[in-house]
């Protein structure tokens, strides 16, 4: 089973993530916990140099650096562990290329399914869970995690997290207007509720359609 997490920076999908591993674990189920991008040597370096870089990087550029990250940790490590039988949990996937490429830097939406389907061998996910929180509130969390001024082009923050607050709000309505088109495959949730609540929300929609 191939289960992903999606939603602006400063959503919670890592606390998300790391409970969900656990209560998988607790049933006894074998699960990889990967994140996008990164997972492999190769695209560690990629990741260092998409979110660390201070140097410009054409949109175009982004695309294809994000996704020869994912080309990477598809065909070395998540599909291999599929195919042996583990759950793999992976803290975003080909919907943030839409949302944040596609609707955030404004790249043509067929070009990016194009290369979707190039970088993920075909691969889908189970399920997408997605956690929604207005971009104002998901910045407040990013500085306040990181004890910095809120000043959208602080340089403690990463190069992703000083596109800007417009740039957060098209990504957002990036993923709304895909979760339209995709509603089986998407669960919604409110990242602004305690997490222990959103634990258990995903546990039970887990439940329900997989009889976990």
């Amino acid at each position: 089973m191939l289960i992903t997490f999606e939603g602006i920076d400063g959503a919670g999908k890592s606390t998300q993530i790391r409970k969900l591993a656990a209560w998988l674990a607790r049933k006894g189920m074998e699960t990889l916990s990967l994140r996008e991008p990164g997972g492999t040597e190769t695209a560690e370096s990629i990741r260092s140099l998409l979110l660390e870089s201070s140097g410009e990087i054409t949109p175009l550029g982004e695309l294809l650096l994000f996704s020869a990250s994912r080309a990477e940790i598809v065909q070395q490590v998540i599909i291999p562990a599929l195919e042996s039988g583990k759950t793999v949990i992976l803290d975003r996937f080909y919907d943030s290329t839409t949302a944040y490429q596609g609707y955030g830097r404004g790249l043509d939406l067929d070009m990016l399914r194009s290369i979707i389907a190039i970088s993920t061998c075909g691969l889908v996910p189970d399920i997408t869970f997605f956690l929604d929180i207005e971009p104002e509130a998901a910045l407040m969390r990013k500085f306040s995690e990181k004890s910095i001024p809120i000043a959208f082009d602080n340089s403690e923050l990463d190069r992703m997290e000083r596109s800007g607050l417009e740039f957060y709000r098209k990504v957002r309505a990036g993923y709304l207007e895909t979760i339209a088109l995709e509603k089986n495959r998407f669960a919604c949730l409110e990242a602004i509720e305690p997490p222990d609540a959103i634990h258990k929300r995903i546990t039970g929609i887990l439940t329900d359609r997989f009889n976990l």
